[in-house]
């Protein structure tokens, strides 16, 4: 077996964890940006709403003057409804009802807005959720709609009794509007009530086994590719300095070299080379794997 093999392997293997991350789709990308994204405080995240726009994450507890209460009496100022049918292994949204009010994320006596208008896929919280029948809301799904096809109500709601963390960019607010949290520079806003372990399992949910198999394959890839790399360092490391044998010979020139007299012994250009290019494939392994996992937030 030839290091190129476990090169090839490796790429392979990189390649379709990277493959089996893309089928979450967003949450894919909500999981990365929960991770990675740098974080700042609330007052911080509003100086830099008068400079250059920035995508950063804030932290605090939120709170609101207009608040709503729920059919359990809890304060609210965001509530999302779905109803979703199912289509084969995906729940696919017919019908969806938003309730929101203006709301902010306080750190001290520091505060922020939060553009909820913005929120779509970047709202991450632990849903309500009721199944049941098309039949049982006739009025809410398309007409065509089998009655015995199976439905669900998803309900999203977020508390003003709650701490949150929201990522977006600052903006300032327009005509002496207060500063605010939105989308922007290509990238949504999230906002989530829930730990960073909770809110990952949350975008996994329905796919559990998913994120192990690409961490498996990963992993897998990773190793395989150190080995080939390694491997193949240290045989071009080891072709370069072995030397031909010692004996003399009728041949012109030096025999340890390619015959233009004395030299280096081997070809130590194609070594070099080799080195460079081991040196670039773990340099983009390593930003590959730091683009699919997330990295880590500072």
């Amino acid at each position: 077996m030839s290091p190129l093999a476990f090169i090839v392997l490796g790429v392979a293997a990189l390649g379709a964890g990277a493959l089996v991350l893309r089928t979450f789709g967003a949450r894919y990308r909500i999981g990365r940006l929960l991770a990675a994204t740098p974080s700042v405080s609330v007052a911080e995240a509003r100086e830099l709403a008068a400079g250059p726009a920035r995508y950063v994450a804030i932290r605090g507890r939120i709170d609101s003057e207009a608040d709503f209460e729920d059919d359990a009496h809890r304060p609210l100022v965001l509530r999302r409804a779905r109803i979703q049918l199912r289509r084969g292994s995906d729940w696919v949204t017919v019908d969806e009802h938003t309730e929101a009010v203006e709301f902010e994320v306080r750190e001290g006596l520091d505060a922020i807005a939060v553009d909820h208008a913005a929120l779509d896929a970047g709202l991450v919280v632990v849903p309500r959720e009721s199944v049941g029948r098309a039949a049982d809301a006739p009025e809410r799904v398309p007409a065509e709609t089998p009655p015995d096809a199976p439905m669900r109500l998803l309900v999203e709601q977020v508390s003003s009794v709650e701490h949150a963390v929201v990522i977006g960019v600052p903006v300032a607010g327009i005509a002496g509007g207060p500063v605010r949290m939105t989308a922007g520079l290509g990238r949504p806003l999230i906002l989530t009530t829930l730990e960073s372990p909770e809110a990952m399992r949350i975008l996994a949910a329905g796919a559990p086994r998913r994120p192990l198999i690409a961490a498996v394959t990963l992993a897998v890839g990773l190793v395989s590719l150190t080995i080939g790399v390694v491997w193949a360092f240290l045989g071009a490391v080891t072709a370069t300095a072995l030397a031909a044998s010692p004996d003399p010979s009728a041949a012109a020139g030096d025999p340890r070299s390619s015959g233009q007299g004395p030299g280096l012994v081997g070809d130590p250009l194609a070594a070099v080379a080799l080195v460079i290019a081991i040196g670039l494939a773990t340099t983009v392994a390593t930003i590959g794997y730091v683009r699919l996992t997330g990295g880590r937030r500072p």
